[in-house]
């Protein structure tokens, strides 16, 4: 079956600034059914023209709206919800996206507010198209569209949407693209599954914090896996899996990831933990989501291809040995 969360509905019952388990839900859904969500940016579409800027309309932390939350049936606390993204369509007439610099925010900006002279508030405003994005007259971006923010609730305690964290929410990872699948934990009853935050195009890191906003119809499919509780967000596509973290420092992040990483590998793909680790080190790769948001998020993967576990080294018994 196929559903629709539709802006003028958003509007009336409100976009959500948290992730959390307190809300009604938007929809109910059943496992394989399709849903269309109308996205906002994460200034609500707000930053209207080049003359503005965003301390005109930002009002921390009512930033970042996400839509939802929708409740999947038969998802229990110890499953994980899958969710197939399908589509991410630019919306509007004449569809464009919008980045920014501000004052005290992003990953250079001045440390000391009191020292350091703020950076200059500037507005860009550029056309999106799914055969490109138009930085200028000169160079066109690729479109790259994917979630920036996708999460589930918690079960007892809600966060902003501006923070990342194992439950998933503003990771801001340019792999969570159409043709891709998130596995997210499910901690209460239904998932209760945001997202929203969408980008054009950006960068590792997000550098300077705003990437190229823009309000999108993006379609996705969701479904429950049974009695798989994982503790982070995960992700695959049709040539690697790759596991998150969303802690600082970055170096932390990057920790948590791999560990997440060498624990699917060790589940799901009959790897040694040692085997993996050491695979890991040969053939894995790291995706900086952000480095400019309340915490850092990290995509540690590897390719299915180097998904061929040693099976001629007893590696326990070679770590007994050298214990």
């Amino acid at each position: 079956m196929h559903h629709t969360i539709m802006e003028a509905e958003q509007r009336k019952t409100g976009y959500s600034y948290t992730i959390g388990p307190y809300m009604e839900p938007v929809l109910t859904v059943k496992p394989g059914d399709s849903v269309a969500v109308e996205t906002l940016d994460c200034f609500e579409c707000k930053l209207e023209n080049e003359s503005m800027r965003a301390s005109d309309i930002a009002r921390i932390p009512f930033l970042n709206p996400v839509s939802g939350p929708i409740y999947v049936e038969g998802a229990q606390p110890g499953d994980a919800l899958a969710v197939r993204i399908r589509s991410i369509v630019p919306r509007g007439d004449q569809p464009r996206g919008t980045t920014c610099l501000q004052k005290y925010f992003g990953g250079l900006t001045p440390t000391s507010r009191s020292l350091s002279a703020p950076f200059p508030e500037i507005v860009r405003k550029v056309a999106v198209h799914e055969d490109g994005v138009a930085w200028n007259r000169k160079l066109t971006l690729p479109y790259q569209p994917f979630i920036g923010t996708i999460g589930t609730a918690h079960l007892l305690f809600s966060t902003d949407t501006l923070t990342p964290g194992n439950h998933g929410g503003n990771m801001d990872l340019p792999d969570i693209v159409p043709g891709a699948t998130v596995y997210l934990p499910v901690r209460k009853d239904g998932g209760m599954l945001f997202l929203g935050d969408c980008h054009a195009a950006q960068g590792d890191g997000e550098l300077c914090g705003v990437a190229i906003e823009f309000p999108t119809t993006t379609t996705i499919e969701v479904d429950v896996v049974k009695n798989w509780p994982i503790e982070w967000p995960m992700l695959e596509n049709d040539e690697f899996i790759m596991a998150t973290g969303s802690v600082k420092p970055l170096e932390e992040a990057v920790r948590t990831a791999y560990d997440n990483l060498i624990g699917w590998m060790v589940s799901h793909y009959g790897f040694n933990k040692w085997d993996a680790y050491f695979l890991l080190t040969q053939a894995g790769r790291v995706r900086v989501g952000n480095v400019v948001d309340p915490c850092y998020t990290v995509g540690a993967s590897i390719l299915k291809k180097y998904l061929v576990p040693t099976d001629d080294i007893d590696f326990d018994a070679l770590a007994r040995e050298k214990a």
